[in-house]
């Protein structure tokens, strides 16, 4: 079995923008490709799990989200990492009602568990809001880390709460 790092999109690998989806307003987080390109050579597959709620709400359409997830993938290639996939929920329970996939819950790794036959308890999430740690442990991953830069959060379900993505390390 595959050992996965699970990565939350904004707030984790690109600055927060509220609903991104332009190529020329993306940035990435200081210390996301060091980062990935650690745990992709100790053999951990590279995954992206991510709300994408400006879909439901007409801001932006699967397209765009398409778009800007084929010129990250290429990015993170040029820096010799390899994303394997990206799963993303368009909905939003307002907008759409309740739905499977929308993190807290845990569709989206869960998918990716039967996809690429992964071991969850030896696999990592991160994630920079508490939605995205409940997500992990609702998956049944072994490691959870919140990111957050400006120290503000004090309360969480994760291992570690982290101000610098370099922090983790196994």
């Amino acid at each position: 079995m595959q050992k996965a790092l699970f990565l939350d999109r904004d707030g984790v690998i690109n600055v927060e923008k509220d609903y991104l989806y332009e190529i020329e307003d993306f940035e990435f987080i200081e210390g996301i490709i060091p980062l990935c390109k650690y745990y992709q050579n100790n053999g951990y597959k590279i995954f992206v799990v991510t709300n994408q709620s400006g879909i439901a709400r007409g801001y932006y359409s699967e397209d765009d989200f398409s778009k800007l997830s084929e010129w990250m993938i290429k990015e993170f290639l040029n820096y010799g990492v390899e994303i394997t996939k990206i799963y993303h929920c368009p909905h939003h329970p307002d907008i759409n009602g309740e739905c499977e996939c929308r993190k807290p819950h845990a569709k989206m790794l869960l998918d990716a568990k039967k996809e690429f036959d992964l071991d969850m308890k030896n696999s990592i999430m991160i994630g920079d809001k508490e939605r995205d740690i409940e997500a992990g442990l609702n998956a049944g991953v072994g490691r959870t880390y919140l990111f957050n830069e400006d120290g503000k959060i004090e309360n969480s379900k994760a291992i570690k709460i982290v101000k610098k993505l370099d922090e983790i390390r196994d």
